[in-house]
């Protein structure tokens, strides 16, 4: 077949008949007296039929005496012609759409005598013997077969039997009559006859009436009717080699079929290489390109199906053909191809988007698109030669190609002006401007990124025509809109999946060229994950960027579902900048900070396997550059739902019509549907416990080289999951996702996970994921995301050995140490830690890792003074913002008043009521918290003394009496607001809390004291708030009866206090704190500034500064100095004035 290939390149060249140039009977001068030769008159196209089929027979004729057969004797016999080998496979794709309904199959011969020499045949039962047939019946037989089995076959007929010819074939005039003639050719087509009949089908011009056929041949192009052919006649084999009864004539027939099959394969990479060979194949390429893009609809009728095995599709055939006869005939032709869906892709906008549909190009939507370039990589050699092109990378970045600036057109129209202002707004507008090698040019230059750029993007008209008006439509049609886009979405996804995973088995070759196309897309969206937006003239779209963590995710299955293979996961690899190509720097302005202090790149890296650290790696980076800045961004988009919501209501207003309302409803529906997929979901939450997994195996040196963005990643993930749809999480494993959390969080590993940050957010996943609902905290997440299969079903928070030895105090630590996390985050942070704490508080198993605490003085006194701090600042702001949102309610209120304001009046006034409402709604949760905290912890006696430090008690109570004074002294209890609940405002229950705390530190001489001394404190205060919790029943029994005596007690102490202080009236400068103006009990020397100041002043202010007050130098506790000297000088001066005073 391959020797063959040239001969007919030749032959169709030369233009008609006559011998083949550089035959022994050639007319060297031919050329030149053609030169000199008048035009002649047209040729007509039974003339051109004609002189093709004499070129033909003269091939044919010297391709037989070259391989030293008998021309004559193979004229006349009819075994001489063997079958070839089968050709080779590959896979599905729609080709032939005027195909005919498949004939009726003729009914089989009768068996032969039982003097056949067919041994396969089973014996017949003795019968009474038969007259032997008649062979000319026989052949005539085999005649008609043949001609039926080529009219299913090739679509054509031939000779001048009007019962041979039907509608649906192209009816031949055929040079050599004799193979229709029963006289002269009895047993009908020969194999010889196969490539004549192919010659003169594809000889025709596109303008014939022999191809207005039912259905009409006339559009079929070479390409596609050729890939029919191969199919159909796979298909015969397929019949035939199955049949139940063998026939004598079977291998004559599977012979022809044979040869149908190896011509039409040769003839295709023909056409292919010289798109001229045939006026049908002009556009062979072309033509290719199209017949693989109908994979999608119908796999099994497509020229990449294999009807006989695996590799024996036309399409790959061809492949191999073109392949073995010129390899860079064979990269050309796939070079054109793919420029031809290239071509097309860059016209499609979205996935919704149906595409072009003109005759001048491949047709169809991106998943067409797609699927054509995925059908391509199902031969290797293709593959390969893809990977090859200079459209599959983007210029190296020290090349001069790197910088050149691509200019796109502007918009003109205002409407187009218009969505380009609003898509700017949003930080979604395509760029005007950009580098060569950059985001945009990742996307509109490279093979790769043309597929992945296709998405649904939120402003896609399609989805704002489809979500109109959302908040007037019933919630199930709202979902089902969202899951027929997600259902396009998916599969478009699933062909990106397929073709990168074709590439990347087609061999090494191909699997480094998409390693390095995706570190370039990693390294140019560096700032993808911006929270101001992505930077669109240099970063690429949401939409790639999704699309390569979806293909990624996809790459990591076998090693995901496989701890076996997962442990081929080398931690060296981000530390290996050969390897990663600086997507895991350590330097620079993109260095991707560590988990660890002190991470260097090593010396050497040597994997047993590369490809599984490579996409485990490059997959959690590409998931911190889409999904997690992709779920922040929904939260966002949720909350302005739910503030307009809140806005609409407290104005009167109808949400339903409102626009803005609807506006952010359209945009909260249309990321759920790539954000909320439930096959997305799942696999980002397996590919995260898998690596939590290898973590909790690591060494703590190679666990400090991790990316610190893995663990964020994966608290931002299950944090908003958690909360925005529980539901996804359901039969997901979390459980090493649990025990790395708990592990991270021990004291052992406080010096690895240095950032406070990261420690935050770990302990708001254990309330968000892992904590039961209560009856003050429901939760929709499963019980069997937050429970431990393999411990009878038990919460892992209760269950797993780990937390009861180190939860307790880790968290109690980790309280305190949110301080330096900002002044907003750390109130959320706090709320959620004592939330588990109180869980853990109810657990027996953990009661004796909350006397660790007590153990730890430096670490209690952190978190006291995280718990006094918050309550000081957080309820004071509180408490004032409460009147003003009361103040707005009743001005709303009166319907009449409120409409007289313009709307410039009212907006200042609702957007400080908005701000007061979530300030409220914001710390009141924490303030709710601390106290029930501070009752339930005070009832251990060895925590209670560590509330008793001279450190702490004086702050505990002065915080309490603050607290108290507000609800108590400004008549706190008797505030009022609409919707109490909604902001978590229960006056009575928080004096009821509070004054349990009181009661169990009632008999304390130093709280009482403290309490004494505290600025907050007046006889009134405490003898009002006694009468109040005795009206309203908050406490009874003993707990009533040690309030009643604390207020007592405290005012005793209040008189000692005032004999105490008269005697430091006068005492000198140089023993009173320079910052607080008290007397020093305490004098210790700050060795920065050499200022001397009391320890308990210097202490508080180190919990919050690590700094010298007086000048800003580095200083912790340990560095100060005890000012003995001044001390005994302080104590001598007040003996003297107690002894003056005795006197």
């Amino acid at each position: 077949m391959s020797g063959f290939l040239p001969d007919i390149a030749s032959w169709a060249l030369g233009g008609g008949a006559g011998p083949p140039n550089g035959d022994g009977n050639d007319d060297q001068g031919n050329d030149a007296a053609a030169a000199a030769a008048p035009a002649s008159a047209p040729v007509s196209e039974e003339e051109m039929r004609a002189k093709r089929m004499a070129r033909l027979a003269a091939l044919e004729k010297k391709d037989s005496s070259a391989s030293g057969d008998n021309g004559g004797a193979e004229a006349s016999s009819m075994d001489v012609d063997h079958p070839s080998s089968v050709a080779s496979p590959a896979q599905p794709m729609d080709v032939d759409d005027s195909q005919p309904s498949p004939a009726p199959k003729p009914s089989p011969p009768k068996p032969p005598s039982s003097s056949s020499k067919d041994v396969d045949m089973e014996p017949a039962p003795k019968k009474k013997a038969k007259n032997p047939p008649n062979p000319l019946d026989l052949a005539s037989k085999l005649r008609r077969k043949k001609i039926i089995l080529l009219r299913r076959v090739l679509l054509v007929t031939f000779g001048d039997n009007p019962s041979d010819r039907t509608a649906s074939c192209v009816h031949l005039r055929l040079d050599d009559d004799d193979m229709s003639n029963p006289e002269t050719s009895p047993r009908g087509v020969q194999i010889r006859h196969i490539a004549e009949v192919l010659a003169a089908r594809l000889s025709l011009s596109p303008s014939s009436k022999s191809l207005e056929t039912v259905p009409s041949q006339t559009k079929l192009g070479v390409i596609a009717y050729l890939g029919g052919c191969h199919k159909r006649a796979g298909e015969e084999l397929k019949e035939l080699r199955q049949g139940r009864r063998k026939e004598v004539d079977l291998e004559e027939l599977c012979g022809i079929l044979e040869e149908i099959r190896n011509q039409v394969v040769s003839y295709a990479a023909s056409s292919l290489m010289v798109p001229d060979l045939f006026e049908l194949g002009s556009d062979a390429p072309l033509q290719l390109a199209k017949c693989l893009s109908t994979t999608s609809t119908d796999p099994a009728s497509s020229i990449t199906f294999d009807v006989l095995g695996k590799n024996t599709s036309f399409y790959y055939s061809v492949c191999e053909e073109l392949h073995s006869q010129d390899e860079d005939a064979f990269a050309a032709v796939v070079g054109d191809v793919v420029k031809h869906i290239a071509d097309s892709l860059s016209k499609v906008k979205s996935v919704l988007d149906e595409g072009s549909h003109a005759d001048a190009g491949v047709s169809g939507s991106g998943l067409f698109l797609a699927s054509a370039l995925r059908e391509l990589c199902t031969n290797k050699k293709a593959a390969v030669a893809l990977a090859r092109l200079p459209s599959f990378l983007l210029p190296p970045p020290d090349s001069p190609a790197a910088s050149e600036v691509i200019r796109t057109p502007r918009p003109t129209t205002p409407d187009e002006m218009m969505r380009y202002m609003e898509a700017a707004r949003r930080g979604e507008a395509p760029p005007l401007d950009y580098a060569r090698r950059s985001g945009p040019g990742l996307e509109s230059h490279t093979v790769l990124g043309l597929v992945l750029r296709l998405g649904i993007p939120r402003d896609d008209p399609a989805i704002m025509s489809a979500f109109s008006n959302p908040a007037t439509r019933p919630v199930k049609d709202v979902n089902q809109t969202v899951d027929s886009f997600r259902r396009q979405l998916e599969l478009y996804q699933s062909k990106c999946n397929e073709l990168v995973k074709g590439l990347v088995v087609a061999g090494e070759e191909p699997r480094k060229a998409v390693l390095q196309w995706i570190t370039d897309a990693l390294l140019l969206n560096v700032n993808a994950d911006a929270e101001m937006g992505r930077d669109r003239s240099k970063a690429s779209s949401e939409e790639l960027t999704t699309n390569l963590s979806v293909v990624l995710l996809k790459l990591c299955d076998p090693f995901v579902n496989n701890p076996k293979k997962a442990q081929l996961v080398d931690p060296g690899f981000v530390c290996a900048p050969e390897s990663h190509g600086g997507v895991y720097a350590l330097t620079g302005d993109n260095a991707i900070p560590r988990l660890g202090e002190n991470v260097t790149n090593l010396a050497t890296y040597s994997p047993k396997n590369a490809f599984i650290p490579a996409c485990f790696f490059f997959c959690s980076r590409s998931l911190a550059l889409s999904v997690v800045p992709g779920e922040s961004r929904y939260e966002n988009v949720r909350g302005h739902v739910g503030r307009r919501y809140h806005r609409v209501r407290q104005e009167n207003g109808d949400y339903r019509s409102d626009r803005r309302f609807n506006m952010f409803l359209i945009m909260q529906h249309s990321m759920e549907i790539v954000l909320m997929s439930p096959s997305y979901i799942t696999d980002v939450f397996r590919f995260y416990n898998m690596a939590a997994g290898l973590f909790l195996k690591m060494e703590k040196d190679d666990l400090k080289t991790m990316p610190e963005h893995i663990v964020t990643d994966y608290c931002s993930i299950l944090t908003v999951a958690s909360g925005s749809f529980p539901k996804l999480m359901s039969g997901v494993d979390l459980g090493n996702l649990y025990r790395l959390t708990a592990m991270l969080l021990t004291k052992d590993y406080e010096s690895l996970v240095r950032n406070y940050n990261v420690r935050a957010q770990l302990g708001d996943v254990l309330h968000d994921v892992f904590l039961p609902g209560t009856a003050d905290s429901r939760t929709e997440v499963p019980d069997s995301v937050m429970c431990d299969p393999l411990a009878g079903g038990r919460p892992y928070l209760t269950s797993d050995p780990l937390s009861i030895e180190t939860l307790a105090p880790s968290l109690l630590l980790l309280y305190g140490e949110v301080e330096s996390t900002g002044s907003y985050d750390k109130c959320t942070h706090r709320t959620k830690i004592a939330a588990v704490l109180k869980f853990l508080w109810s657990s027996p198993d953990h009661k004796p890792a909350f006397k660790k605490i007590a153990d730890d003085e430096k670490g209690f006194i952190t978190f006291a003074n995280g718990i006094v701090n918050e309550m000081n600042a957080r309820f004071a702001d509180v408490m004032t913002a409460l009147p003003s949102i009361r103040t707005v309610e009743l001005q709303m209120a009166n319907a009449q008043e409120w409409a007289r304001l313009s709307e410039e009046d009212r907006e200042p006034i609702m957007d400080r009521h908005a701000d007061n409402e979530r300030l409220v709604q914001h710390y009141l949760p924490l303030c709710n918290s601390v106290l029930k905290m501070l009752g339930y912890l005070n009832t251990d006696k060895a925590i209670r003394d560590m509330f008793l430090l001279p450190d702490m008690c004086p702050r505990l109570a002065n915080m309490l009496l603050h607290v108290l004074n507000k609800l108590v002294g400004t008549r706190g209890l008797d505030l009022k607001v609409d919707n109490p609940e909604r902001y978590n405002f229960r006056p009575k229950e928080m004096l009821q809390d509070l004054c349990v705390v009181f009661s169990s530190f009632a008999a304390e001489d130093e709280f009482q004291k403290a309490c004494a001394k505290s600025g907050h404190y007046t006889p009134e205060l405490m003898s009002k708030s006694v009468k109040t919790c005795r009206k309203l029943g908050l406490l009874v029994g003993e707990s009533m009866e040690l309030f009643a005596l604390l207020a007592t007690k405290v005012e005793e102490a209040s008189k000692a206090m005032v004999d105490e202080e008269a005697l430091y009236e006068d005492a000198p400068d140089e023993f009173l704190d320079p910052l607080m103006q008290e007397f020093m009990t305490d004098p210790v020397l700050l060795p920065t500034s050499d200022t001397i100041v009391d320890r308990k002043t210097i202490q508080q202010h180190l919990l919050n500064d690590d700094t010298d007050p007086f000048n800003r130098a580095q200083l912790s506790i340990d560095d100060v100095v005890p000012a003995a000297e001044l001390k005994a000088k302080m104590s001598a001066w007040l003996d003297a004035k107690r002894a003056a005073k005795g006197s």
